[in-house]
């Protein structure tokens, strides 16, 4: 996911009483970048409280669903193969809706690239393209099928030995939608809450139409959109930020997972949808697929509107 390409206009805004609310924005690390929260609150014995639980609940899925900590729920799984393992309410609706994407987008994303999303990192720090061999171990560890579900049980299986997870595409979408449901539970429902370009909004600020989002180069529909923001989310994926040029291309960090190969398109998605998983994991499956096939699969989610633009030098 990029920071580069969405700006978040309303947070220019001073801090000021407006009607009966005051605007508060608190800022805290995770998921690997500052994860921002901007609400409007009767005042600070309500706001501070509220987005701390928020922050505490961001923290604790990131616990879970992180693949880069080696003692998370996800990567746990990996050491189980084979077996049913009971997961979390919380890592089994993201599996699930992982799934559900997976299949419509015919697998241009996938839960399960893990193994070639690690070979790429590590081409990113060296610079060197991974060779056939590499590859080709990666790929024959990758396939969505292979991740099976039991509803029943809420419970997990790898079907293949030396699978990996990776949630990159779609946890934080997830996350951020938890985020704001734990700020509406402290009565607190004017909020956004963003982390590395990444939104998710709820009811727009006192006296607006919504969050005025805006979208670098995206057509005057999906502008108009954007501009006026409430209850949806907003997901980017392209290679604005991550990406290694080797020999004069440039490598995405997005991984084809149908190839196994790092995407060196320039393709560049924002997607608006109305829950943060949805967006995030739509968005980094249209970078993946070619105009028809992201048609199609815009054709599945009737509310969702995308940005599609190819990225400069």
């Amino acid at each position: 996911m990029t920071r580069s390409v969405v700006s978040l206009a309303l947070l220019i805004v001073t801090t000021g009483r407006l009607g009966a609310q005051v605007r508060r924005e608190f800022t805290q690390v995770h998921l690997g970048v500052p994860v921002r929260i901007v609400l409007y609150a009767p005042d600070d014995s309500a706001a501070r409280p509220a987005a701390r639980a928020a922050f505490a609940r961001i923290a604790a899925l990131e616990d879970k669903m992180s693949d880069y900590r080696p003692a998370s729920e996800l990567r746990r799984l990996e050491t189980r193969p084979g077996e049913w393992v009971p997961v979390s309410r919380n890592l089994f609706a993201v599996l699930a809706r992982a799934i559900e994407i997976a299949g419509v987008s015919d697998g241009a994303f996938d839960p399960t690239a893990g193994p070639l999303v690690a070979l790429w990192r590590e081409t990113r720090r060296t610079g060197r393209l991974p060779d056939a061999a590499a590859l080709d171990s990666a790929r024959a560890l990758v396939g969505w099928r292979h991740l099976e579900l039991d509803s029943a049980r809420r419970a997990v299986r790898l079907a293949v030995p030396g699978m990996r997870l990776d949630l990159g595409g779609i946890a934080k979408g997830y996350i951020l939608d938890a985020a704001r449901a734990v700020l509406a539970a402290h009565g607190i429902t004017r909020v956004l809450v963003e982390a590395g370009g990444d939104l998710v909004v709820g009811d727009p600020p006192p006296g607006t139409a919504g969050w005025r989002i805006e979208v670098r180069a995206a057509d005057s529909a999906f502008a108009a959109r954007a501009g006026a923001l409430a209850n949806a989310a907003v997901a980017t994926s392209g290679p604005t930020e991550q990406f290694v040029r080797i020999d004069g291309t440039r490598y995405s960090h997005v991984v084809d997972p149908r190839t196994g190969h790092a995407l060196a398109n320039g393709v560049l998605v924002t997607v608006i949808a109305p829950d943060g998983a949805t967006a995030d994991g739509l968005a980094t499956a249209l970078t993946v697929l070619d105009a028809e096939q992201q048609g199609a699969l815009l054709a599945r989610y009737p509310g969702v509107r995308a940005s599609v633009r190819e990225v400069g030098e």
